[in-house]
């Protein structure tokens, strides 16, 4: 975005400013050197035996002031901008003093911010004060979604403190998923599966369970789910298809809940943010995760 208005905005602005110092240096002329000021009234008004209405002018410090305050605006305007797309002389604008303020951080900090981001996980979570500064990272870039505990919530953004990660669990694993985002795509099966979607999610809640071979759901689960899911339920992270065997369900594990799924599909979005945190930031944030 611009520092400065541009065109009739600019233009605009520049007669505003104008029209009112002019108008300002008219109003003290007026009443401290026009020959209305210095004219005494020929005949003076009294109300009410003594309550005469005067014509003595404002005192002179009150000149002085504004003379004081329109000398200053002058200069001001000389120096900074204020009359449109004109810069000053000393071309300052918060745009450059966000950048410089910004960039004196990040060379008082770099060297910090390297030591972290080439320190080992291990002495990162041995580290409290490190961990302390991980938190409050989750805590600024992370807990709107997950939770201020890292424990999901709304049935929608998945529990961070469990075992399962429906992109893998290890380091490398949660350090590309906050780097690079992920995109997560459940089809709507209603449509193929007809009829079958309440025993495939009955099977599915069955899964891990002996005597399920003869189970109704199995085919039509084989054929449609198990190249994603496998054969067994146990996901795959490198499609981002969770896993079906366990106990855990982000969307909700009672049989509507995944017949909904099932039918309707799921989409997520885990947005990428390689280029919001540091290398420093993204390494105290796998090492609070990686636990």
């Amino acid at each position: 975005m611009a520092d400065l208005p541009t065109g009739f905005w600019g233009g605009w602005i520049v007669v505003l400013t104008l029209v009112g110092l002019i108008t300002l240096a008219w109003l003290v002329f007026s009443i401290y050197f026009s020959a209305d000021a210095k004219k005494e009234p020929e005949v003076e008004p009294v109300w009410d035996s003594n309550l005469r209405e005067g014509s003595n002018a404002p005192p002179l410090w009150w000149f002085w002031m504004i003379l004081a305050a329109m000398v200053f605006s002058i200069i001001y305007l000389m120096l900074y901008p204020g009359l449109g797309t004109y810069k000053g002389l000393l071309n300052w604008s918060q745009g450059s003093r966000l950048v410089e303020s910004y960039e004196g951080y990040n060379e008082s900090f770099a060297q910090v911010r390297a030591d972290i981001a080439a320190t080992s996980l291990a002495e990162i979570q041995n580290d409290l004060g490190l961990m302390e500064t991980a938190e409050r990272i989750f805590a600024r870039e992370c807990s709107t979604c997950h939770g201020p505990d890292a424990r999901g919530q709304a049935s929608i953004f998945p529990n961070l403190m469990d075992v399962d990660w429906q992109w893998g669990s290890s380091a490398q694993d949660i350090e590309l998923t906050i780097r690079n985002g992920r995109n997560a795509n459940m089809l709507a099966w209603e449509s193929i599966l007809g009829v079958n979607v309440g025993p495939v999610a009955d099977y599915v809640m069955q899964l891990g369970n002996d005597g399920i071979e003869t189970h109704a759901g199995k085919a039509a689960y084989d054929q449609n789910c198990s190249a994603c899911h496998g054969v067994d339920g146990s996901g795959n992270i490198l499609l981002g298809a969770p896993n079906l065997a366990d106990d855990i369900w982000l969307y909700g594990g009672e049989l509507e809940e995944i017949q909904a799924s099932i039918a309707s599909g799921r989409n997520g979005v885990m947005p990428a943010f390689g280029k919001r945190l540091d290398d420093a930031q993204v390494k105290l944030l796998v090492a609070m995760l990686a636990r």
